[in-house]
């Protein structure tokens, strides 16, 4: 941390306290590329890192850490709607809500006015290598060095974490490099694999979805023959309100509705709509899992599972032959070039090819994990499309006081479908209480 910051008053919820904590942190954690900043006698890059923290009037209850999914997405935003994980939360913890790194109020990477926004100053926005070199450094070994700046700044020794798909890879940087600061960590939506390559996590993730998709297209007969025309109209061009043309590749991602619960019914009534109406086609750009809203969730999606590899277009290179050529087979988070072919993603392209190239450093050490003496538990999906329960199992099994929780009640986003349900049980299980 680069200099002191005060938790200020935030935004008024009712029945709550909102604290903010916003701090100036380096930009280089020593894991990331060089930066590659022009000029002599520089000052080193920083970055913001904002924090909001929700508690009841007048808590006093430890803090609960939460990495929201992604990469590239802020964190939840409580509402008096909030999902039943806040309340069942609230009862035993403050929430801090860390924006990661490159996303939120946490100096967001972004397009906008025709240039990219959120680089440190000197950086050449039009240099793709230059832009690439950043963005290594929003990864999760950086976001959990932030954390911990963030966890000194509220005084606390200790604090309990709760990850939601990324956020639980986050996690587990997190038990890796500082176990003795988590008082239990918490999973859902699995663990990342260690070791080996991400080509192997999505050749399991494309059968699940292949899967998923004969299950849906049983179901909903009509939806077939509709992702069938669909994908034939996209072969030649299909224009979106965003400016996008719609490839087969697009078309094929409507597959990540059938990774959450209600989600298949959700797509059935899209797939329902006219081609040549203009509700369909907004409709359809809204949604595209990948899209210009959250950039880095498409650019450096494939890198937060690149444990000491090059990613190389893992999704595309495990791609069976069978989703090639099979319109009704679907994608769920497979990033292919093509989507960034056109569109708002089409500024990042060349940027995404160079990660693509990168040789990421390792981000979990197994015998370090090992010797993590955490509670600790982990709600895994049998039939989660985007973290296959077979890795999640294998990492959960290097952890000395890991207990999993294995269900096919919940999809991947069990965590916000369960009305508090998830979080609930995990708890009871790190607290020996079932």
């Amino acid at each position: 941390m680069t200099d002191s910051a005060a938790v200020v008053p935030g935004l008024r919820l009712p029945g709550l306290s909102v604290e903010e904590l916003t701090l100036t942190v380096p930009v280089d954690r020593g894991y990331g590329k060089p930066l590659g900043t022009s000029g002599t006698g520089q000052q080193p890059a920083t970055l913001e890192v904002f924090a909001r923290i929700l508690g009841r009037k007048d808590s006093t209850k430890p803090y609960l850490l939460y990495l929201q999914g992604g990469p590239g997405h802020e964190a939840f935003r409580a509402t008096q709607s909030s999902p039943g994980w806040i309340e069942r939360a609230l009862k035993d913890f403050r929430i801090v809500m860390l924006d990661q790194r490159g996303t939120g109020r946490s100096t967001p990477v972004g397009w906008v006015d025709g240039r990219i926004t959120g680089l440190p100053a000197g950086l050449d926005a039009a240099d793709p290598e230059a832009v690439a070199g950043y963005l290594t450094h929003l990864r999760a070994d950086s976001i959990i060095a932030d954390a911990e700046d963030v966890r000194r700044a509220l005084g606390v020794e200790q604090w309990s974490v709760l990850g939601q798909s990324f956020g639980g890879f986050c996690t587990l940087r997190y038990l890796s490099e500082h176990p003795e600061v988590i008082r239990e960590a918490l999973f859902t939506g699995g663990l990342p694999a260690v070791g080996g390559h991400p080509r192997e996590v999505y050749a399991a993730t494309w059968q699940q979805m292949i899967a998923k998709s004969r299950a849906f297209t049983a179901r909903y007969p009509r939806a077939a023959v509709k992702l069938q025309e669909l994908s034939s109209r996209a072969a030649s061009g299909l224009e979106l309100p965003d400016g996008t043309f719609a490839t087969v590749d697009h078309v094929r991602l409507l597959g990540h509705f059938l990774g959450a619960s209600g989600g298949a019914e959700r797509l059935a009534y899209l797939l329902e709509g006219d081609i040549d109406t203009a509700a369909f086609r907004y409709d359809f750009a809204a949604a595209m899992p990948f899209s210009g809203r959250n950039p880095l969730y498409a650019v450096v999606h494939e890198s937060c599972w690149a444990d000491g590899v090059v990613t190389d277009w893992a999704a595309e290179a495990a791609m069976p032959e069978a989703v090639r050529t099979d319109p009704t087979l679907l994608a769920g988070e497979h990033m292919t070039p093509a989507v960034f072919s056109t569109g708002p993603l089409a500024v990042w392209k060349d940027i995404a090819e160079r990660v693509a190239a990168c040789r990421w450093p390792k981000l979990w050490d197994a015998e370090q994990l090992r010797r993590a003496e955490v509670p600790a538990a982990a709600a895994v999906y049998f039939e989660d499309a985007y973290v296959p329960q077979q890795y999640s199992l294998a990492t959960a099994s290097l952890l000395p006081r890991m207990r999993p929780w294995v269900t096919n009640e919940y999809e991947h986003n069990g965590l916000s479908a369960s009305s508090g349900a998830v979080l609930d049980r995990l708890l009871k299980l790190t607290r020996d209480e079932i």
